[in-house]
């Protein structure tokens, strides 16, 4: 039995891979264009004899002859055509990459990921992000509205450069499966949105255990709303009479305007959807002292972030209340 092991096809191209250069790379395909070894040799400033060691060198890499030397110059074999058509392909990419890490860099564009919780995006988002991409047009935002919680999970592994969402989502640090940075954006405070006619819609301001004898409409059970909420009741040492649960703020006032209950939301998102025609229902400020939330950025380093989102952060933090 032959004792020698053959060397996968999977390992010759990846020692093939490791010792190509791009140098090389490119002289190959200046020959293979102007069809000489002279010609390509005088294009890339070179000595024509040390461009032929190279050629000699990439066909023996190669294990096959790329090249057909005659009185006029140099063809291609096959092998050699297939070669110039990837290594274009190659070099081609290999530009562009260095054109937009250039751009990075520079600061001059780039995506950022943004992953924002409800309440932020409705509330504060559109107006930042509108003045935002005005001043900076080559900036792409790429936003994705998700629960506070995943929110923090989406920056922790990566998926997201930033992150907003309520302060009360982050862990403490101990328990944080990767460390993150967090920074002041915004406040909100809660109220409760109530029909007209409703028993609660006169009074100045209701605490949130009177609450708790009417149906509510509630969010998601995963949001940091219906979270505060939950832990509210549990003080209170009554349930909360959960009728229906929706997924977004503007479908918790038509279910409030047409019976299903009262519901806690932020009071800016309240007095926006309001203006778009939800003006039959009245918003009663919230007294609980955990009405008044935070609204932070996280992210894994804000000073490692790319240009770009540096730049986001930097605008956003902007106007940020003392937290």
């Amino acid at each position: 039995m032959n004792s020698m092991t053959a060397v996968p096809d999977s390992a010759a191209a990846h020692d093939f891979a490791r010792r190509l250069d791009f140098t090389t790379l490119q002289l190959f395909v200046a020959v293979g264009e102007t069809g000489s070894i002279g010609r390509a040799a005088a294009r890339e400033a070179l000595a024509a004899s040390a461009v032929s060691k190279r050629l000699s060198e990439l066909e023996a890499l190669a294990g096959v002859p790329l090249l057909l030397r005659h009185a006029r110059g140099v063809a291609l074999t096959p092998a050699g055509q297939s070669l110039l058509r990837h290594a274009q392909e190659a070099l081609f990419g290999l530009e562009k990459m260095q054109a937009a890490l250039g751009e990075y860099a520079s600061g001059a564009r780039g995506p950022v990921r943004v992953h924002a919780s409800i309440s932020a995006v409705v509330q504060f988002l559109p107006d930042d992000l509108g003045r935002f991409v005005r001043e900076n047009a080559d900036v792409k935002i790429e936003l994705q509205e998700h629960l506070s919680a995943d929110v923090v999970r989406a920056v922790q592994e990566g998926a997201a450069d930033v992150g907003i969402c309520n302060a009360s989502a982050l862990p403490p640090a101990p328990g944080r499966a990767a460390p993150l940075q967090s920074r002041p954006y915004r406040q909100d405070r809660l109220l409760l949105a109530v029909p007209q006619g409703h028993p609660l819609a006169g009074r100045d301001e209701v605490a949130f255990a009177d609450t708790l004898a009417f149906d509510h409409v509630g969010l998601q059970a995963g949001s940091s709303i219906s979270q505060a909420m939950q832990q509210a009741a549990r003080r209170a040492g009554r349930p909360v009479r959960l009728r229906v649960r929706v997924t977004g703020l503007a479908a918790m006032c038509r279910m409030i305007d047409n019976g299903l209950g009262v519901g806690l939301m932020p009071g800016r998102a309240f007095a926006l959807l309001r203006g778009v025609g939800q003006g039959r229902l009245l918003g009663v400020p919230l007294a609980d002292a955990w009405a008044l939330r935070q609204i932070a950025l996280i992210a894994r380093d804000f000073d490692s972030l790319p240009a770009p989102a540096r730049a986001l952060v930097a605008h956003l933090a902007a106007d940020a209340p003392p937290a």
